[in-house]
């Protein structure tokens, strides 16, 4: 990215990839105006992983604002036209079904929902232990769909959890870039 952009991170109830998720946000919020929002697990669930009260507080100081969290916030992403783009890291497979199926109960939804009224990208990085089971037919559905792109994933543990998959969070940057100019990135699966 050569020019700042109004970037949308949503985060959602991935816990173990956060520790991945947040160098992400910490390198894009540099150059980028950068809004958290988050789904109520990622913002209220205390994890072996992070404490949300710590994670809430990390994200307001990298990013300069309070994460978004609730779901009248969440809509004021849409008249507001408040993103450029927006990028879901990391994206369950929770909520990948329900943005699948049209359901709209989270902040994390409706900031999509509103992002994608407007015509404007959705990157999604997923991260999802049934990826290549369960959610596979909502990956399917969600590649399908117009203003929607993937960050490229794969298989992160073959052989402990031979169906879970999850973005190559490294990818983020030029997967946004990408969205930006209305491609997506490939190869899609790595």
């Amino acid at each position: 990215m050569t020019d700042p952009i109004r970037l949308g991170f949503a985060m959602t109830g991935s816990f173990c990839t956060f520790s991945q998720v947040l160098p992400v946000i910490r390198q894009l919020a540099k150059s980028n105006e950068v809004t958290a929002v988050l789904s109520p697990a990622a913002a209220e669930t205390d994890t072996r992983f992070y404490r949300a009260e710590d994670l809430l507080r990390e994200l307001e100081q990298i990013t300069g604002r309070k994460p978004m969290r609730t779901i009248a916030e969440a809509e004021q992403v849409g008249p507001g036209k408040l993103f450029d783009v927006l990028l879901a890291a990391p994206c369950t497979g929770n909520t990948l079904a329900k943005l699948n199926l049209g359901i709209t109960d989270t902040s994390v939804l409706m900031a999509i929902k509103a992002q994608l009224r407007n015509g404007r990208p959705v990157v999604l990085a997923l991260s999802t232990n049934d990826a290549l089971s369960n959610a596979a037919k909502n990956i399917g559905g969600l590649l399908n769909r117009r203003d929607l792109y993937f960050v490229p994933f794969s298989q992160d543990d073959p052989e402990k959890k031979p169906r879970s998959m999850a973005a190559n969070f490294g990818l983020c940057e030029a997967a946004l870039d990408a969205a930006l100019e209305g491609r997506q990135l490939q190869p899609i699966i790595l």
